[in-house]
């Protein structure tokens, strides 16, 4: 990766390269100048967060000033150029005050995504992903912020039916009472509440414009989401079979790359690219359809743990996964535990759902750059926390949900 003129790359003691550092380092092939001539200061919501910090360090490390908007300060440091503004999306007031001298906003912030935040009430999930976003809608207006990037995702338009290679154009939104998870169906509505959003007037004048960008799953170093859970639990030997297809394929997207296409959007959302990209939607990913089998193989063998061998119907696991769900409610109140996977994560791993990135190439000048998950791996591995050994509860859950789906199955046939 490139580096701009000057800039000496400085390494903490174990040699890794700090989060900022490595965030500046995002191509914007040209657009450098053009994105600090139109950005003065930018608000990201969700700046606690692992992608949103990421892309408060890029605009930072281009000296740009940035506010880190969030609950939860970020566990790193926070980078010059960058103040934290504590606060829920959810209050109007807090989003107001710190949109103060802002004329662009990122909107990562949301909720429910994965684990046990997906079985959250579905209250709390609709009040941070869709009133949220109704707030900063109104706060761009009402501040005269005239430009909007969402940050959104592809389960918009994936619920379970195949997509190969699916485009903005070709793809509609998956029907909102279908979706079997509350995060998808309320970032749907996020979704089309920002493009709906597109050309309304400001207050003072001027017209907000907005774009959205949908990303398929996020990795990269110190990811917090996904690689830490599916290392844990092939740690605790509950991976001991394979139920994903090897013939489904997806995309993922590394953080770096994600970064870029936030930053290519909004210099296209200006006068000097024409507005290109107001009111149109994005698909950013690193470019590869990948299967899920050859993807996590890295993560296995630096492990140290062989592959799954035994084979498990994609239908009983879902069956299991719905199981675990009902299971996690039900016990709640005396015994709060992650479920192994979820229905939607099941659905992810057993349905091909892969997305072009053509639009983004030509209107954005969006060109990732090549990653490996094996890189992202050797990270995780030099700096992860011992895993506490919860093996027994889970393997004894897992099984326990198995053996509840066999005998409701075989009551169904």
């Amino acid at each position: 990766m490139g580096s701009l003129p000057g800039d000496t790359i400085r390494t903490r003691p174990n040699g890794l390269v700090p989060h900022c550092r490595q965030a500046s380092n995002c191509r914007l092939h040209g657009h450098f100048g053009q994105l600090r001539k139109t950005m003065a200061k930018a608000l990201v919501t969700g700046g606690g967060g692992y992608f949103g910090y990421h892309l408060g360090c890029a605009l930072a490390n281009k000296e740009i000033g940035v506010v880190l908007f969030d609950r939860k300060k970020p566990k790193w440091d926070i980078p010059k150029q960058a103040v934290f503004f504590q606060g829920d999306v959810q209050d109007y007031e807090a989003v107001f005050e710190a949109c103060e001298g802002v004329d662009c906003v990122f909107h990562v912030a949301s909720y429910g995504m994965s684990g046990m935040e997906q079985l959250q009430n579905k209250e709390l999930i609709e009040s941070i992903n869709v009133g949220g976003t109704k707030v900063v809608i109104k706060v761009c207006q009402q501040r005269s912020i005239s430009r909007l990037i969402y940050t959104s995702s592809v389960n918009v338009v994936f619920g379970g039916d195949p997509i190969e290679d699916g485009d903005e154009e070709t793809v509609s939104y998956f029907p909102l009472e279908k979706h079997t998870d509350h995060y998808s169906r309320t970032k749907a509505i996020a979704d089309q509440m920002i493009l709906a959003a597109d050309g309304t007037p400001l207050k003072g004048g001027g017209t907000l414009h907005t774009c959205v960008i949908r990303p398929p799953g996020i990795y990269g170093p110190e990811e917090q989401r996904h690689l830490p859970r599916v290392a844990n639990n092939i740690q605790r030997r509950l991976f001991i079979f394979e139920f994903w297809s090897p013939n489904t394929l997806m995309n993922w997207v590394h953080v770096l790359n994600l970064v870029q296409g936030h930053l290519l959007a909004s210099v296209a959302l200006t006068a000097e690219r024409g507005y290109i990209a107001s009111g149109q939607v994005y698909y950013i990913n690193d470019g590869e359809n990948t299967n899920f089998s050859e993807w996590i193989t890295p993560l296995f063998e630096k492990l140290g743990y062989k592959k799954p061998w035994i084979r498990a119907p994609a239908f009983l696991v879902h069956a299991t996964a719905a199981l675990l769900e009902y299971l996690h409610l039900l016990l709640k109140p005396v015994f709060n535990f992650t479920p192994l996977v979820t229905r939607n994560e099941i659905r992810n791993l057993t349905v091909t759902h892969t997305f072009r990135i053509d639009k983004a190439q030509k209107q954005l000048g969006y060109c990732p750059q090549k990653f490996t998950l094996a890189d992202t791996v050797d990270h995780y591995l030099k700096t992860r926390p011992h895993c506490r050994d919860q093996a027994f509860s889970h393997v004894l859950l897992l099984t326990f949900g198995m053996f509840l789906s066999v005998v409701f199955l075989s009551f169904l046939f």
